[in-house]
């Protein structure tokens, strides 16, 4: 394993520890409202580039 690749080795402990930090920090209550903010904020990524993909062929054409 290369020596870049070694922090993207995450096991089921360390996910387990980061939940229960997350929890910790955020409490129960805050954490869906924060995972449906990184969801929308996704879905604007997406639906931003597939705009920028039309309008590169667009001008292609």
């Amino acid at each position: 394993m290369s020596l870049y690749m070694l922090p993207l080795a995450i096991g089921p402990w360390q996910i387990a520890l980061i939940v229960v930090i997350v929890l910790l920090l955020f409490g129960g209550k805050k954490i869906p409202e924060l995972m449906r903010g990184l969801g929308s904020g996704i879905k604007e990524f997406k639906d931003a580039s597939k705009e920028e993909d039309k309008d590169e062929k667009a001008k292609k054409e």
